[in-house]
């Protein structure tokens, strides 16, 4: 890892959130915030020493991109060519291939006190993708939220996605399953997978379902699925994360369509997170706010096709608060 991509860089609200941005993967590091008694602690999960985001590790904190998610068969059409993508995931592409936004070392400047400003350029056929893309992520603390605003433009029609892959337990930073986190999502329907976790195309209702989060419930067991968010106004929440322990809360708003609920099925105790921290399975929520996966693929889906001259532009808000 080069020295660049060491470089951290400290924010502080102005109420005493603090968060740390690593520039390598433009990564989420840390995010402290109180309990119900006022007491500071981790919400996310991260490493203490930056080096260690140079190994294998499941995207923790960091964006990523250049399509967050899956595509299947690691191919799609676009302007009547086929693209083939770099397969990282069995015969599918998952979050941008094998040399993701999540491994690069991006530019950084922080923006005084409390922002910081992240680029990378990705080269037209980087891992298999069209066109160059400019990227700006800029995260910022806001009182009680931590604000992540993603811009990109390209040269030549390409796909665009990029999600924030920080993992939330808002209880104990990790030490214990968020089975009991309680969960609202304002989604009346979800988009169904099949074996490998590609989506079928189909966009059905979660009335009736384990899916159904519309209102405030017990995280019941394993999910890695993606929720249509119903249209709303920007700052409308879409998601609401509640552990009835330490009384912290989050809420979250995007103008982004979809969202992945990932339970963390990949954790097992072979990471040694903060402290030495051994999360357990589902020892932590992903919360990725995003474009549908394979979207490239199914015409009904949210198209996440970026032209030249156009801007992707969008914001991800994570409100942190008590009960």
């Amino acid at each position: 890892m080069t020295p660049d991509a060491l470089r951290s860089f400290a924010l502080r609200s102005t109420t005493g959130l603090e968060a740390t941005i690593l520039a390598h993967g433009a990564t989420l590091m840390r995010l402290r915030a109180p309990d119900a008694r006022g007491r500071l602690g981790d919400v996310v999960l991260g490493f203490d020493d930056p080096r260690a985001y140079a190994d294998p590790h499941p995207y923790l904190g960091a964006i990523v991109g250049r399509y967050a998610n899956r595509i299947a068969h690691a191919r799609f059409a676009l302007g009547g060519r086929t693209h083939a993508l770099v397969a990282n995931e069995g015969p599918h592409c998952l979050h941008g291939g094998a040399i993701g936004f999540d491994r690069v070392a991006w530019e950084a400047e922080p923006i005084g006190d409390a922002a910081v400003a992240l680029r990378h350029r990705s080269v037209a056929g980087d891992q298999g993708f069209p066109g160059a893309l400019d990227v700006q992520v800029v995260y910022r603390l806001e009182a009680n939220a931590l604000r992540i605003e993603m811009r990109a433009t390209c040269d030549a029609a390409t796909v665009v996605s990029l999600a924030s892959h920080a993992y939330w337990n808002l209880e104990d930073g990790g030490a214990t399953p968020v089975h009991a986190h309680r969960l609202a999502i304002a989604a009346q329907r979800y988009t169904p997978v099949d074996a490998s976790k590609i989506p079928t195309g189909a966009i059905e209702p979660v009335a009736d379902t384990r899916f159904d989060f519309r209102a405030e419930r017990a995280i019941d067991g394993d999910y890695d699925h993606n929720f249509a968010l119903d249209a709303a106004p920007p700052d409308a929440v879409a998601a609401r994360l509640v552990a009835p322990g330490s009384g912290r809360t989050l809420a979250l708003r995007t103008s982004l369509p979809g969202l992945q609920l990932y339970t963390g099925t990949c954790f097992d105790g072979r990471w040694a997170f903060r402290e030495g921290l051994r999360t357990p399975r589902s020892g932590a929520v992903a919360l990725e706010a995003q474009h549908f996966p394979n979207a490239p693929n199914e015409p009904r889906f949210p198209s996440a096709r970026l032209d030249p001259g156009d801007v992707y532009a969008h914001s991800v808000v994570y409100e942190l608060g008590v009960v």
